[in-house]
């Protein structure tokens, strides 16, 4: 059970509806409600926080969008729990595949999708011209409504037009690709430990400085073409990569 002073005021620089967010937050985080637990009725959080059922509808949503809660329509206003961490596979497939393939429900919220020139590096990965025009399409991946990555993604123009007028909501960026006709045959990947900064922290809804794991990868065609060029950032809890080592006959 919440249990909140009505310490929201007017006289704040913040409208009601932040402080509101910001207070259930703050209750969540020191666990009085946990993951996967159901709120109070909006009529007792209103009654709490004193405060309008619009103002509180606002600071809800802000907070589903945060990957902090979610919502049952007809049922209430649930705290996001982080799935039970799963295996992800050691073959090339889509975000949207492995959730599918966990029996998990995968969203986006889409942060950028525009069309913009190629650095000097960028053009090296992809091998064209500097300035060549790219898709950069950044998301917070999203499995059952809890946040598990930031995935910041490149794709060349003339490998995907039109990519921006594209639903990523829901829509894979693999799907699309080889929608037009290209094969994903492979991806070239690292992965090392970084800390959380404040932007990546808020997305993820984890306390920054907290240890994520950072994919860099390049996917290619069959003739070794580079497509997709992807900057994934997972929260650490929550991803787990399996892979396989085979000894070589000699050694």
């Amino acid at each position: 059970m919440i249990d909140v002073a009505p310490v929201l005021t007017a006289e704040y620089p913040e409208p009601l509806w932040v402080q509101a967010k910001a207070t259930l937050r703050a209750r969540i985080a020191d666990g009085e409600v946990g993951p996967g637990s159901r709120l109070p009725p909006e009529r007792e959080l209103c009654r709490m926080l004193a405060i309008s059922r619009v103002t509180l509808r606002r600071a809800l949503v802000a907070l589903v969008d945060e990957g902090v809660l979610r919502s049952a329509h007809g049922r209430g206003w649930y705290v996001a729990g982080a799935p039970e961490r799963k295996d992800w596979p050691n073959t090339l497939e889509s975000f949207t595949e492995t959730a599918q393939r966990m029996g998990l429900v995968s969203g986006s919220r889409v942060l950028r999708c525009e069309l913009g020139p190629s650095t000097f590096d960028e053009a090296e990965a992809f091998q064209i011209a500097p300035g060549t025009p790219l898709y950069r399409l950044d998301r917070v991946r999203m499995l059952d409504g809890v946040p598990i990555a930031v995935d910041e993604s490149l794709v060349p123009a003339d490998v995907a037009p039109g990519l921006d007028g594209v639903d990523f909501t829901t829509r894979s960026l693999y799907d699309t690709i080889t929608g037009l006709g290209f094969r994903l045959a492979q991806a070239d990947s690292t992965i090392e430990a970084r800390p959380a900064d404040a932007v990546l922290a808020g997305h993820l809804a984890i306390a920054v400085g907290t240890p994520v794991l950072e994919m860099r990868q390049i996917v290619r065609d069959e003739t070794q073409r580079p497509l997709l060029s992807s900057v994934i950032r997972y929260a650490g809890d929550r991803y787990r990569l399996r892979t396989s080592f085979v000894r070589s006959p000699g050694a």
